[in-house]
């Protein structure tokens, strides 16, 4: 199921939230029509949230079924509160801003090449996934480059063949290029999707829906 929203005016709905499987994390002061279209698109349960008080939530976690990791500004009162629904570990150290420089699904991980090892090391335990550094686009922030889905792979549109065929073998998934807000290249900014679903900025067209669709296997 698709549908077209935004958030206060604004379409990079990626930077405000982030998504799983089973849960979407949403700023706690979105409305109750944004949080029942993201629901209703997804077919997850919603967690209204924040992190250190901020509503860019997608840019500070990311996740997949096994769990959250969230940047370490995260102060405690939050994490208690997230926990309640979803397994959620801080990430710390540089790199933090977790929904930037991670891309990830159920089976594999592709990270910002400056993660250091021991983030690495703790994002492949806690999401239970294989990890790998690299760039998209020549971008080290893969996570706002792209989305990845169990079913598919939506990436930059500048991403290289070396790239495209490296995510490929990572993900063992179709994967294609793509723009969401009327040529935005960033897709993993305005777009939240996971197998069942997606929804995706008001300013996107009917050309880069079809892409959408055909990347992460809606049709």
């Amino acid at each position: 199921m698709a549908n077209q929203t935004d958030f206060r005016g604004n379409s990079v709905l990626g930077v405000y939230a982030r998504c799983t499987e089973d849960f979407v994390l949403l700023p706690r002061e979105a409305d109750r029509q944004f949080k029942q279209v993201i629901g209703d698109a997804l077919d997850v349960d919603v967690i209204p949230t924040s992190v250190d008080g901020s509503s860019i939530i997608g840019c500070l976690c990311c996740g997949n079924s096994n769990g959250h990791l969230v940047s370490e500004r995260v102060n405690d009162a939050e994490l208690e509160e997230i926990g309640k629904y979803v397994r959620i570990k801080r990430l710390e150290g540089i790199l933090t801003a977790a929904g930037n420089n991670i891309l990830v699904n159920d089976t594999a991980a592709l990270v910002n090449p400056n993660m250091p090892d021991r983030a690495v090391e703790e994002i492949g335990e806690f999401l239970d996934v294989e990890v790998y550094r690299g760039t998209i686009g020549g971008l080290k922030t893969v996570g706002m480059a792209a989305t990845v889905t169990n079913k598919g792979v939506l990436v930059h549109p500048r991403a290289s063949k070396f790239e495209l065929d490296r995510l490929d073998e990572i993900f063992s998934l179709h994967v294609d290029i793509g723009t969401v807000n009327m040529g935005s290249p960033l897709v993993g900014s305005g777009l939240l999707a996971n197998s069942k679903g997606y929804v995706i900025g008001r300013e996107t067209t009917g050309h880069e829906m079809g892409r959408i669709e055909d990347a992460l296997g809606y049709i």
